[in-house]
This record gives C-alpha cells, structure tokens and sequence, in this order.
C-alpha cells in the first residue's frame, strides 16, 4: 500500500513507521488516520514483525491535529447545533480514538522515538506506546487546553498511569510543555540522546533485542502489564496464571538454554497470523 503521511518499512522482524510530512510539522489529519489504521491492522493481523519503532521527521515529531480538518466540507464536522449532532460526536470520537487502541492493543511492544514537539495528538500516540525515547530538545504538551477543549484521544486516560497524577492535573490545565529532561525525571520518557541519530539507534538497538526473544513470551509479557495496571494485584496474579497456562511452551526454554550452550543465536516461532471471521472462504450450500 502506499503512503502520502508515512513511510513504512520491516527489516529483520523490526517494523518501522516514520511520519513523514515534516513540512507540515507532521500533523494528524484523516489521510493519516487511514494510514495508520491500514498500516496498523495489517502489521497486527501478519505479525510480519516482532516489534514496531515509531519516528519522525523534521523539526517536531508532530504538531498535533491539524485544525483546518474540523468543520470543513473535506474534513470532519462536529454538529454541535443540536442534540443529535452532540450525540454523533461520541461515535466520531470512538472512531478517531481505535487507531491509538490499535497501537496500545499491537500484539508486539511498540517503541515510540520522539523529536522536537509532541503535541496535542501526538502526546496521545506516545501515551499508547510502551516506550519512549526523546531527544534533549524535546516536549509535551496537552495542546488542546491552550485551544479551548478538552483532551479527548487518550492522553488524560492512559498519563496519569505513567506519571504521577498531580503533573497531569498542572499539564492539563496549564497548557505548559513539558521538557524532556522533566519527562525523565517523572518517568514518562525511558532515556533521553543529544541527537535523533543517537536516539533512532538506541530504537534500533532495542527492537533488535527484543525481536529476538519468544514473540509469544513477548505478547505474554505485555498483557500481564497492561492487566496489572488496570486491576488489583489479585486480580492480576489470577490473570497471570491463566496466561501463563495458555501461553506457557517448553520447546522455548529448551532452545534458550540450547543456544546458549551451542553460543548461536535462539530461533523462535513467530506470532501466527490472525484469521478474521468474516473473511472466511466460506460459501452457503
């Protein structure tokens, strides 16, 4: 498929996709929207890659929703006249909202690399990956109060189960950025780099190790994080047990410690593909 907002390449079971509209700061307008949504279905129903690397290009890793696509005849009306134009905002919305579910819901960790600003709908796609890396230039910034409107993609829902709540609350009201150095500190970034390269590369380099372990441990790991961080310690130790039964494969471990006895590289199976219901090769008799 081709693209007009992004590139997209895999390379050694490593997924990289880069925005790629850095004359427009690359910011989010629904051309994008479908891209990502096609680019991102795919890659979770393939599993063509262990892991996915998010990047940029230019000065900003995105400045946001592009504002001129709201109430335009080539953009996205919010009918705000009436009760039941209100009332399709929230399907508008839920749609707008599926294609960071897609990235938080990916069957492989996804590692977001952040340069300059990352704006508005930007901290919403960063907030739905696993890792972040940024650059010493970079920042953060909930946008959409500084334009009169609420948050409204993610960002106040997964923030505050990544950096203390007080921080969300004074960024969310202020409209202040916050710098990279800060984003470290509270724990929102994992490492910052004097240079994009240098950060791209320890992207690399990260996705590399990961790519080599058990996908199907990989998978495991990230759903019992993502349940432990929305339910009880109990709760999660039940769902743990219950995944570790479903997922758990002897072949892997035997391989780890064979290969490391032989000093190769382990091989492991990848994800097999999904299969959707409706696109079976099924006819009435």
């Amino acid at each position: 498929m081709s693209q007009q907002c992004i590139s997209f390449t895999i390379v050694d079971k490593v997924a990289h996709l880069i925005l790629n509209r850095p004359q427009a700061l690359n910011t989010m307008q629904p051309v994008l929207w479908r891209e990502l949504t096609e680019v991102l279905t795919e890659l979770q129903r393939s599993a063509a890659a262990r892991v996915l690397i998010i990047s940029s290009t230019g000065k900003h890793f995105t400045a946001g929703m592009a504002l001129d696509v709201f109430g335009t005849d080539a953009g996205v009306s919010l009918d705000d006249a009436s009760a039941g134009g209100r009332a399709n905002i929230v399907p508008q919305l839920t749609d707008m909202q599926r294609v960071f579910d897609l990235i938080e819901q990916l069957r492989m960790p996804v590692i977001a690399a952040i340069q300059g600003g990352c704006i508005g709908g930007g901290v919403d796609m960063a907030c739905a990956c696993d890792i972040r890396l940024a650059t010493q230039d970079a920042f953060f910034c909930i946008q959409e109060i500084n334009i009169g409107m609420t948050a409204d993609l993610g960002t106040l829902q997964r923030l505050p189960k990544l950096i203390p709540e007080g921080i969300v609350h004074e960024l969310a009201y202020t409209g202040r950025r916050l710098p990279a150095a800060r984003a470290l500190a509270v724990g929102l970034v994992n490492q910052t780099f004097d240079t994009q390269e240098a950060m791209l590369a320890e992207a690399l380099q990260m996705a590399q190790e990961i790519a080599a372990k058990p996908p199907v441990a990989i998978w495991g790991s990230k759903q019992a994080i993502h349940y432990a961080r929305d339910h009880t310690t109990q709760d999660a130790l039940q769902q743990m047990g219950w995944l570790q039964s479903g997922i758990w494969q002897t072949s892997n471990l035997v391989e780890a410690f064979t290969a490391k006895q032989q000093g190769r590289a382990p091989a492991f199976a990848d994800l097999p593909p999904l299969q959707n219901f409706a696109d079976a090769k099924y006819e009435l008799k």
